[in-house]
């Protein structure tokens, strides 16, 4: 166990340095994926590790405007960058690699562009280092092809935080339920897999029935707000279609 981890620990650090270090050259960077779990989970971090979720790339979005700072940056750190992925998507994506750790790092630019489109304007200044929950939560639902792992870090974000408005130390279900609001397909993925993650409770067997039912009220109540939230022209003729049509993006690698 030990060594998982100080692994996890070796990564933490190296994540908060280059945070760290961008904002003192005026970047403005934030982490996404499994570090937001291991950054703002401190009362049930054990619950994660007991999911023995591994971390494998350093994932973090920034805005388009600061993309030019990116390359310059990196390379200050250590990492070199992709020169393919810089060519030709490096408005909407960077990446770079440390030969010296093994490990590697995916930047977004304003949106994360997967399934589904998560904007990300204004957004980033809500939280430090992190991303918001409420964006990490749509990081995660948006994912047609649901993995465990996702699931494992959607189970202990919940645990640890209650729903609500706001931002601080929230998840912001209010802003949740008006992203999802004017666009169907998005709704539809986010739902499917909320009502997935919750069918997951009974079979995970670390999870006593204190957690089952505290994770599964607050998913509940993520789902009140959206259903409630008024829904656009657009999304309802969307509706009418429904999954009969392809309402996702096909993710495609960016290794070509």
């Amino acid at each position: 166990m030990a060594s998982h981890n100080s692994a996890q620990g070796d990564f933490v650090d190296e994540a908060l340095k280059i945070v760290s270090a961008a904002t003192q050259q005026g970047i403005v960077l934030r982490l996404m994926g499994a570090l937001v779990v291991r950054l703002h989970c401190q009362k049930f971090l054990d619950l994660h590790d007991q999911m023995k979720r591994e971390l494998t790339d350093l994932d973090f979005v920034t805005y388009r405007n600061q993309g030019d700072k990116l390359k310059l940056f990196f390379t200050e750190l250590g990492y070199t960058p992709d020169e393919h992925i810089l060519t030709y998507f490096g408005d909407k994506r960077q990446k770079y690699y440390n030969v010296t750790n093994g490990r590697g790092v995916d930047i977004f630019l304003d949106k994360l562009e997967m399934c589904h489109t998560i904007p990300f304007n204004g957004r980033l200044e809500l939280d430090s280092p992190t991303i918001t929950l409420a964006d990490f939560i749509l990081e995660k639902m948006q994912i047609v092809q649901l993995n465990e792992k996702d699931v494992k870090d959607t189970i202990v974000i919940f645990r640890e935080h209650e729903v609500g408005e706001s931002d601080k130390e929230t998840v912001n279900a209010s802003y949740i339920a008006k992203i999802l609001s004017d666009d169907w397909g998005f709704y539809y993925t986010v739902t499917s897999n909320l009502s997935k993650t919750k069918n997951t409770l009974p079979s995970v067997s670390i999870l006593d029935d204190e957690t089952r039912v505290d994770v599964s009220s607050k998913i509940d109540n993520v789902v009140k707000y959206i259903e409630k939230e008024p829904k656009t022209l657009g999304w309802k003729m969307r509706a009418r279609v429904g999954p009969k049509k392809k309402w996702y993006r096909d993710v495609e690698e960016l290794v070509r």
